[in-house]
């Protein structure tokens, strides 16, 4: 396979970039919630939670993720970051219910960062607004620094270096591939999208692959199937790869298949 790097001469630099960081034992990934936006399967909405020494930190926060997280023994006040890869309420529609937590329940003190496509902290106070009338504007015993994430420009949130890549799905707002560096180790989540090359890019060296793998060979606009990830697995050169975001149909066929799926409560040491 032809590296990225000879695609893109910063590229290089930036791998390198990625791979430093303090090291930790380990890097403990799982998946609070492994569903698609219906209820697939019984699963909950997308929200994978990763430790990294002593960060913690949600990759996307779907509207079940508190009761997700509280079913897996989560704590909400442990989490110091939250990075979204669009503004669709299977992957951000969780944080006003996570914030009101934190205000109310937790009491909550340590700063929050809450990451994500241009747009999200007027998203989010909207969806806040919609749900329960004037908590936008509820000052809390806490901070939330909003961070909005520009196209393929490394960003460092706390001991994370993040890199959001273009996807293909409509949502209002730029959608993302979310590419993590932390502790040594490279995690990316597709996020939702129809292929693109840009998928490949993204996930190119990394040590765990989230996918979504919508239907099993159905084609649909915004999403992925697997046939059409199978097909192009050959460019992805990633060390693992996981499906998540399966529907009904692709659940399935599951047990038919020689892939690695989530589930809730999925875990997976790096």
């Amino acid at each position: 396979m032809l590296g990225f790097a000879s695609l893109n001469p910063t590229y290089k630099t930036a791998r390198a970039n990625y791979r430093e960081g303090k090291s930790v034992s380990k890097v403990v990934i799982q998946f609070l919630g492994s569903g698609d936006a219906f209820g697939s399967g019984g699963r909950g909405q997308t929200c994978i939670h990763v430790v990294a020494g002593d960060y913690q930190f949600l990759i996307d926060c779907g509207a079940s993720a508190l009761a997700s997280m509280k079913r897996w023994g989560v704590s909400p006040a442990s989490i110091d970051s939250i990075l979204i890869t669009h503004l669709h309420g299977d992957h951000f529609g969780g944080i006003p219910f996570f914030i009101l937590e934190a205000q109310l329940v937790s009491k909550r003190t340590r700063p929050l960062v809450i990451a994500g496509p241009p747009g999200l902290e007027d998203r989010i106070h909207k969806a806040m607004e919609v749900s329960f009338p004037g908590s936008s504007r509820t000052r809390q015993k806490f901070s939330i620094t909003y961070i909005e994430l520009a196209e393929r420009m490394v960003k460092p949130i706390g001991p994370l270096m993040v890199n959001a890549y273009p996807m293909v799905h409509a949502s209002g707002a730029p959608a993302y591939a979310l590419r993590v560096a932390v502790a040594g180790r490279l995690i990316v989540y597709s996020g939702d999208t129809e292929w693109t090359d840009t998928l490949a890019q993204a996930a190119w060296d990394a040590d765990l692959f989230i996918c979504e793998a919508y239907f099993f060979d159905k084609k649909v606009k915004n999403h992925l199937d697997y046939a059409t990830l199978a097909a192009h697995r050959p460019e992805i050169a990633c060390q693992r790869l996981i499906l998540t975001h399966m529907s009904d149909d692709m659940l399935a066929r599951l047990p038919g298949l020689d892939v690695e799926a989530a589930e809730d409560g999925t875990r997976i040491v790096l």
